[in-house]
């Protein structure tokens, strides 16, 4: 059976249309009435890195999944690269790079190995997957261990060699689960520094995080997800000017708080509001 291409689906070429991903109302719902994603609806527009940020089990991993065919969604529609991924998964599948939250590399090869036949089964030929496999390693600082096993790579190593391996056969969306989790603060920044390289290349990056920090340094626009539901979509700039203070300070006293709360705000700068809660003073800051 031949393959169908992206003119058979009806779509026009990437490249051509700013709209990368796609969802509208995309839904999971697992049995038990779990319902891990609640109606999605959102766009990620070419050559930008858009994070969906929000805490354990607010339904990042099963986007993910089901926007990289991994998960068969419930009801919805979910296009990346102007392909619908539910009719035409294995199409799909050629045009995104996935580096999940697991290690997946495959331990009976060595580092160079695993992107080279990463290359080949994606259809390259020997000498373009070679030369790739060669560019990739200087590109990722991992040339040193190219004989190596993966076994011996750190958890920083190991994620930049999952990343350099998504981007064996040039896709047009990246895709990463929770990126940094687990690793140390120095290999966070080490693959923060390559996603901005890649960033400032066009490459398109779709990534989750429960870390506030790196949504706020990496993300051009950034979704905040929980409970399967997306609440608010901005510019991390604009997301944290629409919230009134930087800052909450919490004192707690006994006596009068209203005369203890105009103390404080007459001696203490930057005070924008405060409110009675309980027994104690909540400052913005």
């Amino acid at each position: 059976m031949s393959m169908p291409t992206a003119a058979a689906t009806g779509a026009g070429h990437p490249d051509v249309d700013d709209e990368v991903i796609r969802c509208e109302q995309l839904t999971k719902r697992y049995p038990g009435e779990i319902l891990a994603v609640d109606r999605l609806e959102l766009s990620v527009h070419r050559g930008e890195i858009f994070g969906l940020l929000g805490p354990n089990g607010a339904g990042k991993t099963t986007t993910v999944g089901m926007l990289t065919t991994l998960v068969v969604p419930t009801s919805g529609r979910a296009t990346v690269a102007c392909i619908d991924v539910m009719a035409h998964p294995a199409l799909a599948k050629q045009v995104i790079g996935v580096v999940p939250q697991t290690n997946t590399l495959d331990r009976a090869l060595s580092v160079w190995e695993n992107l080279y036949y990463h290359g080949r089964f994606f259809g390259m030929n020997a000498k373009a997957s070679r030369a790739a496999a060669d560019h990739l390693l200087v590109q990722f600082r991992l040339t040193g261990r190219a004989k190596a096993s993966v076994m011996e790579l750190s958890g920083g190593m190991a994620k930049r060699l999952m990343v350099a391996r998504a981007l064996m056969h040039h896709p047009p969306v990246l895709f990463l689960d929770e990126p940094t989790a687990g690793l140390d603060p120095q290999s966070r920044i080490a693959l923060w520094d390559i996603l901005r390289q890649l960033h400032t290349q066009g490459q398109t990056i779709f990534l989750t995080t429960h870390y506030m920090e790196e949504a706020d340094s990496l993300c051009d626009r950034l979704a905040i997800m929980d409970h399967g539901r997306v609440l608010v979509i901005d510019t991390p700039k604009a997301l944290k000017e629409s919230v009134s203070a930087d800052s909450i300070v919490t004192v707690s006293a006994n006596g009068d708080l209203e005369t203890l709360t105009q103390v404080l705000q007459k001696n203490i700068d930057g005070i924008t509001g405060s409110q009675r809660v309980d027994n104690s003073i909540q400052l913005h800051v």
